[in-house]
């Protein structure tokens, strides 16, 4: 019996080392964590340095192409070298995202369409309907003047392989949904030698497109044609 008090003392030094050991160690895992993911909320991305996509050890490179345009003339990659130029996949017909995109591409139309070293490459996706008159009449309807905004129309399935394979921006024939076509309102962003570039997202992640339909993320494009207008 007189052994009790010190079993009982000995017990509860033996609980108070242990819960200051899980404590010491509960801290050191959950500070960083938290402290990581406070940092990636409020990280802003950065405009300077833009990142190449790179995919198996080599940048990717905006896919060769041949189409033409709402004048009717023949355009390809040869017309865009040595222009910063933004791409993106659309049809004159769509009545949801398309009309919010091209209003957004404007705003860099009228920002830097008057450049010779700018241009935009708009591919529709519905080519059967969308030929160079109906372009032309898209383009003039949305006020477009910058003679480097070229609305490309070809074979289908070529565009539609250059959209999802190409660049990985899906596009297909979805007759469910309103204007029968459903694709990614994207942005990408080409430099001059024809690599696709884009910042870092909050999480130090390559951005790879831009989303169009986002005024804030248009605003970030700007930032980020300028940069590549400068190198």
């Amino acid at each position: 019996m007189k052994n009790k008090p010190f079993s009982y003392v000995g017990i509860a030094f033996i609980i108070l080392v242990f819960g200051v050991f899980v404590v010491r160690n509960y801290k050191h895992h959950l500070t960083p964590r938290n402290t990581r993911l406070n940092h990636r909320v409020e990280k802003l991305p950065d405009a300077s340095g833009l990142q190449y996509l790179v995919i198996d050890k080599k940048a990717k490179k905006m896919p060769e192409f041949n189409f033409t345009n709402q004048h009717n003339q023949a355009i390809s990659n040869i017309d865009y070298e040595g222009k910063v130029y933004v791409v993106e996949f659309f049809f004159t017909t769509c009545p949801t995202i398309c009309p919010i995109m091209n209003k957004n591409m404007l705003i860099l139309e009228k920002e830097f369409g008057q450049r010779n070293d700018f241009g935009i490459a708009s591919f529709t996706i519905n080519p059967s309907v969308d030929t160079p008159l109906k372009l032309k009449e898209y383009a003039e309807n949305y006020g477009v003047t910058s003679l480097n905004w070229h609305f490309l129309t070809g074979d289908r399935a070529i565009l539609h392989h250059m959209a999802n394979k190409g660049l990985n921006i899906f596009a297909g024939i979805n007759p469910n949904v309103a204007g029968g076509f459903e694709h990614q309102g994207f942005f990408a962003l080409v430099d001059k030698n024809g690599y696709l570039r884009c910042r870092k997202d909050t999480h130090g992640n390559p951005k790879i497109f831009y989303q169009g339909i986002d005024v804030k993320e248009i605003a970030m494009l700007k930032e980020d044609i300028d940069v590549l207008l400068k190198e």
